[in-house]
């Protein structure tokens, strides 16, 4: 059973840098939450919406929602009119997620990017973050969080890069890094 959400206070945490780890960091924060029986979403705004990673399959197998919303990489597009229209979309379901009530826990996967490119105005990302209900938790992810976003964080955790498999030519490992 969830905890008395009016005593609860909600946290907006941020997990940014260059290293690995900020998403799955916010998977397990995910995983704990749910096994208190929080009901829990992640949001992702650059995860194609075909994705079928190794979280998404154990994300099902245990009914836990996980919503790919992106077109992939979209900083190498052709198409930046397009990137803003799926930014904006995914911005407009994670506030009807965060608002509804529902949630104990919203994860917000590399919404740093929509941020830095320019597809969602910063302003009204940290206004909706503000005004969202006071017992909710969210985690927002990826790299070069703007610093005004992790200043109105109650908690920022920078993943930095020491080595990287990649640095000695071996690549991404499935169950690893996706």
């Amino acid at each position: 059973m969830p905890d008395n959400r009016e005593s609860r206070h909600g946290l907006l945490m941020v997990n940014t840098g260059n290293g690995k780890g900020k998403t799955t960091a916010a998977l397990g924060v995910m995983l704990r939450a749910w096994g208190r029986g929080w009901k829990v979403t992640m949001l992702q705004f650059i995860k194609t919406t075909t994705s079928n990673y190794g979280e998404h399959r154990a994300a099902q197998k245990l009914g836990i929602e996980i919503v790919p919303l992106g077109d992939g990489f979209t900083w190498l597009s052709k198409d930046i009119e397009q990137d803003r229209a799926h930014a904006r979309e995914a911005w407009d379901l994670a506030k009807e997620k965060m608002y509804s009530g529902e949630y104990d826990l919203v994860v917000l996967d590399e919404l740093t990017y929509p941020l830095i490119y320019d597809w969602l105005p910063l302003h009204e990302v940290l206004d909706a973050l503000s005004k969202r209900p006071s017992w909710l938790h969210v985690i927002v992810t990826g790299r070069d969080a703007p610093p005004a976003l992790m200043e109105a964080a109650d908690m920022v955790t920078e993943m930095q890069e020491v080595k990287h498999p990649f640095q000695k030519g071996i690549k991404a490992q499935p169950g690893i890094e996706f």
